[in-house]
C-alpha cells in the first residue's frame, strides 16, 4: 500500500500500460530524462491520446499517457476516457492499480462479483492478480485516472474481452 500511495503521490505532481516499452494503443513510450537528477515537466500541450486498442477494449476508448516508469519507480499512469458501452478487456495487474474517476459514470467489476456503479471522486483499488474489467455505462461516458506499478516492464495481463452478455448483467 505504501508503493500505492507514492504512486499517488506521483501523479499529484506531474493506460493501461500493455507491453514493454508501449501504450496500451501501441504507441511508444515518452523516454525518460536524460539526466536523472534533473526535474522533468511534460506539458499538457505535448501528451498525446490514442484510440485504444480493439484487442483490449471495445467501443471507443481514448488513451492519455501521463507519466511512464522511470528507473528505479516502477509506477506509471494515463487518463482513460471510455464513451458510452465502451469497457476494457478483463485483465489483472501484478502490484495492483489505482483508478481516480474524474468524469462521468461507469462500471466496474470483479470475476465472480456483481457489476457497480463508479462516479466522479471515487477511488478504486484493484488488488493484485485480482480480474477485472471496467469501462462506461450503456449511456454515460467516464473518464479515470489509472495508476499501476509495472513487473519486468509489464503493468498489465490483458486476457479474454467482456462479452456482451456479461458487460449487460
Amino acid at each position: 500500500m505504501k508503493r500505492m500511495a507514492a504512486a499517488m503521490m506521483t501523479l499529484s505532481m506531474f493506460m493501461a500500460n500493455g507491453a514493454t516499452g508501449q501504450t496500451a494503443t501501441g504507441a511508444a513510450q515518452p523516454a525518460p530524462a536524460q539526466n536523472p537528477q534533473t526535474i522533468s515537466i511534460a506539458r499538457s500541450e505535448s501528451l498525446q491520446t490514442n484510440k485504444g486498442s480493439a484487442q483490449y477494449f471495445t467501443g471507443t476508448v481514448q488513451i492519455q499517457q501521463l507519466f511512464v516508469a522511470h528507473d528505479p519507480s516502477r509506477t506509471s499512469g494515463g487518463r482513460v476516457t471510455f464513451e458510452p458501452g465502451a469497457r476494457s478487456a478483463w485483465h489483472t495487474h501484478p502490484f495492483g492499480q489505482i483508478l481516480i474517476v474524474t468524469d462521468g459514470t461507469g462500471w466496474i467489476q470483479q470475476w465472480g462479483g456483481p457489476i457497480q456503479e463508479i462516479r466522479k471522486g471515487d477511488i478504486i483499488w484493484i488488488p493484485p492478480g485480482v480480474k477485472h474489467w471496467h469501462g462506461a455505462t450503456p449511456t454515460t461516458s467516464m473518464t479515470h485516472i489509472a495508476i499501476q506499478e509495472q513487473l519486468n516492464s509489464k503493468a498489465v495481463d490483458w486476457l479474454e474481452k467482456v462479452t456482451d452478455e456479461q458487460y449487460r448483467k
